[in-house]
């Protein structure tokens, strides 16, 4: 569906400014009925498309962190390293498509000739893609993107991040919790950036607020080898195969590029 089809000029050839602007307006509260219809035509018109660019890209893993994580920080290695190892297993690596933790799971995927997707965000000010994506995909409302991050996703990976890996996490762990998703693992890597909010999760479990069985998936690590075995087991134990069908030949381990 075009700008023809909507009434809407094509979101690439907007300025910032603009999109700011109609992001505001929308969220701002009612408008006519005209403008909403085009609102629900421009949010159909980008799920069609994630539909159709993600359908084929075979079982994937999305990776969550900070955009700003430079490259010399340990996170950023753990990120790259989890990447290579989650694209051995036979994933394709989803991040956010941006800097820092995303760029490093996207690289780390390439490093070993897997498959890297940036589900990138348009924002006024800060993101842009990373080098290191076979296919990046565009989108303009945050909860368009969320859920094709879940959709396309067999599990999660939180790594240290902001704001926006907080949601993602406790989006996960509230459709789990739900029962809108099930046997779907999320790991969370950073055992001593994270404590605080693990531990506010033991309070809840301890106050009645979750139950214990809403946690059951969630694996708090440091260790890169622990998080790949897990997630193994757990798809393994879903779809009844010893490890899901890769979306191409992944080869042998290499040291990765510098």
């Amino acid at each position: 569906m075009g700008a023809a089809d909507t009434g809407a000029e094509p979101p690439e050839l907007m300025s910032p400014q603009v999109l700011d602007w109609q992001e505001r307006r929308f969220l701002a509260g009612p408008r006519s009925r005209r403008h909403e219809l085009r609102t629900v035509a421009r949010v159909a018109a980008e799920f069609i498309g994630g539909f159709r660019r993600l359908h084929f890209v075979g079982p994937a893993v999305t990776v969550f962190g900070s955009a700003r994580t430079a490259e010399g920080d340990p996170d950023y290695a753990l990120a790259r390293s989890m990447g290579a190892a989650l694209s051995e297993l036979g994933f394709a690596v989803i991040t956010g498509g941006g800097p820092g933790i995303m760029e490093a799971a996207n690289r780390g995927a390439k490093d070993v000739d897997g498959q890297s997707i940036g589900c990138t965000i348009q924002l006024p000010r800060e993101q842009v893609s990373n080098p290191y994506l076979d296919v990046a995909i565009d989108f303009r409302y945050f909860f368009v993107r969320k859920v094709m991050l879940v959709k396309y996703s067999y599990a999660f990976v939180v790594m240290p991040g902001g704001f926006g890996t907080v949601d993602e996490w406790f989006e996960a762990l509230t459709l789990i919790q739900t029962a809108k998703i099930h046997e779907f693992p999320v790991v969370v890597m950073g055992v001593d950036y994270w404590s605080s909010i693990v531990e506010q999760l033991e309070t809840m479990v301890g106050y009645g607020m979750i139950a214990r069985s809403d946690l059951d998936l969630l694996l708090v690590t440091d260790s890169v080898e622990e998080a790949v075995a897990h997630i193994d087991e757990v798809c393994r134990r879903r779809f009844h195969l010893r490890r899901p069908r890769p979306i191409r030949l992944i080869g042998e381990h290499r040291a990765p590029n510098r």
